[in-house]
Protein backbone atom coordinates (compact mmCIF):
# COMPACT_ATOMS: atom_id res chain seq x y z
CA UNK A 1 0.00 0.00 0.00
CA UNK A 2 1.38 3.40 -1.00
CA UNK A 3 -0.42 6.48 0.25
CA UNK A 4 0.47 9.87 -1.23
CA UNK A 5 0.20 13.44 0.02
CA UNK A 6 -1.87 15.98 -1.90
CA UNK A 7 0.65 18.82 -1.60
CA UNK A 8 2.22 18.05 -5.00
CA UNK A 9 -0.97 17.80 -7.07
CA UNK A 10 -0.82 19.31 -10.56
CA UNK A 11 -3.70 20.81 -12.58
CA UNK A 12 -3.10 21.63 -16.25
CA UNK A 13 -5.87 23.52 -18.05
CA UNK A 14 -5.20 23.95 -21.77
CA UNK A 15 -1.85 25.75 -22.07
CA UNK A 16 -1.86 26.84 -18.42
CA UNK A 17 -0.41 25.24 -15.30
CA UNK A 18 -2.84 26.38 -12.59
CA UNK A 19 -1.18 24.41 -9.78
CA UNK A 20 0.45 27.45 -8.14
CA UNK A 21 -2.98 29.07 -7.59
CA UNK A 22 -4.94 26.03 -6.37
CA UNK A 23 -4.96 24.24 -3.01
CA UNK A 24 -7.84 21.79 -3.38
CA UNK A 25 -9.24 19.74 -6.23
CA UNK A 26 -11.28 16.66 -7.00
CA UNK A 27 -12.33 14.60 -10.00
CA UNK A 28 -15.55 12.57 -10.02
CA UNK A 29 -16.22 9.76 -12.47
CA UNK A 30 -19.64 8.19 -12.75
CA UNK A 31 -21.75 6.01 -15.04
CA UNK A 32 -25.51 6.12 -15.47
CA UNK A 33 -27.60 3.01 -14.97
CA UNK A 34 -30.83 1.94 -16.65
CA UNK A 35 -33.29 -0.22 -14.77
CA UNK A 36 -34.08 -3.67 -16.20
CA UNK A 37 -36.33 -5.01 -13.45
CA UNK A 38 -39.03 -7.30 -14.86
CA UNK A 39 -42.22 -8.83 -13.48
CA UNK A 40 -41.45 -11.59 -11.00
CA UNK A 41 -38.26 -9.97 -9.73
CA UNK A 42 -37.66 -9.66 -5.99
CA UNK A 43 -34.97 -6.95 -6.36
CA UNK A 44 -34.17 -4.25 -8.89
CA UNK A 45 -31.67 -4.98 -11.67
CA UNK A 46 -29.69 -2.56 -13.84
CA UNK A 47 -27.41 -2.28 -16.83
CA UNK A 48 -24.65 0.30 -17.12
CA UNK A 49 -24.93 3.13 -19.62
CA UNK A 50 -23.02 6.29 -20.43
CA UNK A 51 -19.94 7.50 -18.58
CA UNK A 52 -19.75 11.01 -17.16
CA UNK A 53 -17.45 13.10 -15.01
CA UNK A 54 -16.77 16.45 -13.39
CA UNK A 55 -13.82 18.32 -11.92
CA UNK A 56 -13.80 20.93 -9.16
CA UNK A 57 -10.94 23.00 -7.80
CA UNK A 58 -10.39 25.95 -5.49
CA UNK A 59 -7.54 28.17 -4.43
CA UNK A 60 -6.19 31.73 -4.39
CA UNK A 61 -7.12 34.63 -6.66
CA UNK A 62 -4.54 36.22 -8.97
CA UNK A 63 -5.74 38.83 -11.45
CA UNK A 64 -2.68 39.34 -13.63
CA UNK A 65 -2.69 38.34 -17.31
CA UNK A 66 -2.34 34.58 -17.76
CA UNK A 67 -3.11 33.85 -14.10
CA UNK A 68 -6.04 31.90 -12.69
CA UNK A 69 -8.70 34.63 -12.88
CA UNK A 70 -8.04 35.50 -16.53
CA UNK A 71 -7.86 31.85 -17.58
CA UNK A 72 -11.05 30.70 -15.89
CA UNK A 73 -13.05 33.85 -16.67
CA UNK A 74 -12.25 33.37 -20.37
CA UNK A 75 -13.34 29.72 -20.22
CA UNK A 76 -16.85 30.47 -18.92
CA UNK A 77 -19.39 30.16 -21.72
CA UNK A 78 -16.84 28.96 -24.27
CA UNK A 79 -17.96 26.02 -26.39
CA UNK A 80 -14.31 25.18 -27.06
CA UNK A 81 -13.24 22.30 -24.83
CA UNK A 82 -10.07 22.73 -22.80
CA UNK A 83 -7.93 19.62 -22.33
CA UNK A 84 -7.48 19.19 -18.56
CA UNK A 85 -4.99 16.92 -16.81
CA UNK A 86 -5.44 16.36 -13.08
CA UNK A 87 -2.54 14.69 -11.27
CA UNK A 88 -3.23 13.64 -7.65
CA UNK A 89 0.52 14.00 -7.14
CA UNK A 90 3.37 15.20 -9.40
CA UNK A 91 3.41 14.77 -13.18
CA UNK A 92 6.49 12.51 -12.90
CA UNK A 93 6.66 9.79 -15.57
CA UNK A 94 4.48 6.83 -14.62
CA UNK A 95 2.27 8.74 -12.19
CA UNK A 96 -1.53 8.48 -12.56
CA UNK A 97 -3.55 11.25 -14.21
CA UNK A 98 -7.20 11.97 -14.95
CA UNK A 99 -7.74 13.27 -18.50
CA UNK A 100 -10.77 15.12 -19.80
CA UNK A 101 -12.10 17.73 -22.19
CA UNK A 102 -13.58 20.34 -19.89
CA UNK A 103 -16.43 22.78 -20.30
CA UNK A 104 -16.28 25.31 -17.46
CA UNK A 105 -19.68 25.41 -15.76
CA UNK A 106 -18.90 27.63 -12.79
CA UNK A 107 -16.29 30.12 -11.58
CA UNK A 108 -16.57 32.23 -8.45
CA UNK A 109 -14.40 34.69 -6.51
CA UNK A 110 -14.77 35.23 -2.75
CA UNK A 111 -13.30 38.18 -0.80
CA UNK A 112 -13.59 37.57 2.98
CA UNK A 113 -12.65 40.47 5.23
CA UNK A 114 -10.22 38.38 7.25
CA UNK A 115 -8.69 36.03 4.73
CA UNK A 116 -7.12 35.69 1.28
CA UNK A 117 -9.27 36.30 -1.80
CA UNK A 118 -10.21 32.86 -3.11
CA UNK A 119 -11.52 31.24 -6.30
CA UNK A 120 -13.51 28.10 -7.06
CA UNK A 121 -14.00 26.33 -10.36
CA UNK A 122 -16.35 23.65 -11.69
CA UNK A 123 -16.15 21.90 -15.05
CA UNK A 124 -18.10 19.23 -16.90
CA UNK A 125 -16.25 16.49 -18.76
CA UNK A 126 -17.27 16.34 -22.42
CA UNK A 127 -16.78 12.70 -23.37
CA UNK A 128 -16.10 11.27 -19.93
CA UNK A 129 -12.89 10.99 -17.95
CA UNK A 130 -9.97 8.76 -18.93
CA UNK A 131 -7.55 7.31 -16.41
CA UNK A 132 -3.97 7.40 -17.70
CA UNK A 133 -0.31 7.77 -16.84
CA UNK A 134 2.22 10.51 -17.39
CA UNK A 135 4.74 9.85 -20.16
CA UNK A 136 6.59 13.16 -19.81
CA UNK A 137 6.68 15.33 -16.70
CA UNK A 138 5.95 19.03 -17.14
CA UNK A 139 9.46 20.35 -17.69
CA UNK A 140 11.57 22.57 -19.91
CA UNK A 141 13.35 20.68 -22.70
CA UNK A 142 15.96 22.06 -25.09
CA UNK A 143 17.09 18.91 -26.92
CA UNK A 144 15.52 15.97 -28.76
CA UNK A 145 14.47 13.47 -26.09
CA UNK A 146 13.04 9.98 -25.67
CA UNK A 147 11.38 9.71 -22.27
CA UNK A 148 11.81 6.76 -19.93
CA UNK A 149 9.28 4.10 -20.91
CA UNK A 150 6.28 3.11 -18.79
CA UNK A 151 5.57 -0.63 -18.43
CA UNK A 152 1.89 -1.66 -18.40
CA UNK A 153 2.83 -5.33 -17.82
CA UNK A 154 0.74 -6.32 -20.87
CA UNK A 155 -0.57 -4.94 -24.13
CA UNK A 156 -4.16 -3.75 -24.52
CA UNK A 157 -6.45 -3.97 -27.54
CA UNK A 158 -8.89 -1.06 -27.49
CA UNK A 159 -6.89 2.04 -28.45
CA UNK A 160 -6.58 5.01 -26.14
CA UNK A 161 -6.08 8.72 -25.78
CA UNK A 162 -2.93 10.87 -25.87
CA UNK A 163 -2.97 14.35 -24.35
CA UNK A 164 -0.44 17.19 -24.67
CA UNK A 165 0.05 20.51 -22.87
CA UNK A 166 2.67 23.01 -24.06
CA UNK A 167 2.79 25.85 -21.52
CA UNK A 168 5.97 27.71 -22.53
CA UNK A 169 7.76 27.79 -25.87
CA UNK A 170 10.78 29.90 -26.73
CA UNK A 171 11.98 27.66 -29.54
CA UNK A 172 13.25 29.27 -32.74
CA UNK A 173 12.24 26.13 -34.68
CA UNK A 174 9.49 23.50 -34.72
CA UNK A 175 8.95 20.64 -32.26
CA UNK A 176 7.36 17.27 -33.09
CA UNK A 177 5.94 15.39 -30.11
CA UNK A 178 4.72 11.78 -30.25
CA UNK A 179 3.61 8.85 -28.13
CA UNK A 180 5.39 5.64 -29.09
CA UNK A 181 4.84 2.01 -28.05
CA UNK A 182 6.86 -1.19 -27.97
CA UNK A 183 6.38 -4.87 -27.20
CA UNK A 184 9.97 -5.39 -26.03
CA UNK A 185 11.10 -1.98 -24.65
CA UNK A 186 13.71 -1.84 -27.38
CA UNK A 187 12.09 -1.15 -30.75
CA UNK A 188 9.46 1.61 -30.62
CA UNK A 189 6.89 2.63 -33.22
CA UNK A 190 4.72 5.75 -33.42
CA UNK A 191 1.30 5.40 -31.79
CA UNK A 192 0.01 9.00 -31.68
CA UNK A 193 1.51 12.12 -33.25
CA UNK A 194 0.47 15.61 -32.18
CA UNK A 195 0.28 18.56 -34.55
CA UNK A 196 3.75 20.02 -35.09
CA UNK A 197 4.36 22.75 -32.50
CA UNK A 198 5.54 25.79 -34.42
CA UNK A 199 8.04 28.38 -33.24
CA UNK A 200 7.02 30.04 -29.92
CA UNK A 201 3.50 28.54 -30.07
CA UNK A 202 1.84 27.25 -26.88
CA UNK A 203 -0.90 24.69 -27.36
CA UNK A 204 -2.85 21.76 -25.95
CA UNK A 205 -4.21 18.80 -27.88
CA UNK A 206 -5.86 15.40 -27.60
CA UNK A 207 -5.24 12.59 -30.09
CA UNK A 208 -7.50 9.53 -30.08
CA UNK A 209 -6.10 6.12 -30.96
CA UNK A 210 -8.98 4.24 -32.55
CA UNK A 211 -10.88 1.51 -30.71
CA UNK A 212 -9.60 -1.91 -31.69
CA UNK A 213 -6.01 -0.70 -32.01
CA UNK A 214 -3.42 -2.73 -30.10
CA UNK A 215 -1.40 -0.62 -27.68
CA UNK A 216 1.79 -2.46 -26.84
CA UNK A 217 3.10 -3.10 -23.33
CA UNK A 218 5.60 -0.22 -23.16
CA UNK A 219 4.86 3.46 -23.82
CA UNK A 220 7.07 6.53 -24.03
CA UNK A 221 6.95 10.14 -25.21
CA UNK A 222 9.33 11.42 -27.86
CA UNK A 223 10.09 14.99 -28.85
CA UNK A 224 12.13 15.91 -31.90
CA UNK A 225 13.38 19.49 -31.99
CA UNK A 226 14.39 21.00 -35.31
CA UNK A 227 17.72 22.81 -35.37
CA UNK A 228 17.44 26.06 -33.46
CA UNK A 229 17.63 27.63 -30.02
CA UNK A 230 15.38 28.01 -27.01
CA UNK A 231 13.34 25.51 -25.00
CA UNK A 232 9.85 24.08 -24.79
CA UNK A 233 7.92 23.21 -21.62
CA UNK A 234 5.43 20.41 -22.17
CA UNK A 235 3.68 17.41 -20.60
CA UNK A 236 2.33 14.24 -22.25
CA UNK A 237 -0.02 11.56 -20.91
CA UNK A 238 -1.70 8.47 -22.33
CA UNK A 239 -4.82 6.58 -21.26
CA UNK A 240 -5.51 3.06 -22.47
CA UNK A 241 -9.13 2.15 -23.19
Amino acid sequence: MAFIHGKSAVVLHGIYDLSAYLNDGSVSTMVETAETTAFGSSAKTYITGLRDGTVTASGMFDGVAGAVDAVLTASIGSDTNAPVSFFPTTSTIGNPVKLLQAKTTGYSVSSPVGDVVSVSYDAQADGGIDHGVSLAALASISATTNSTSVDNAASTANGGLAQLHVSVNTRSANATIKVQHSSDNSTFADLATFTVVATTITTSERVTVAAGTTVNRYLRAQNTLSAGTGSITYQVSFARR
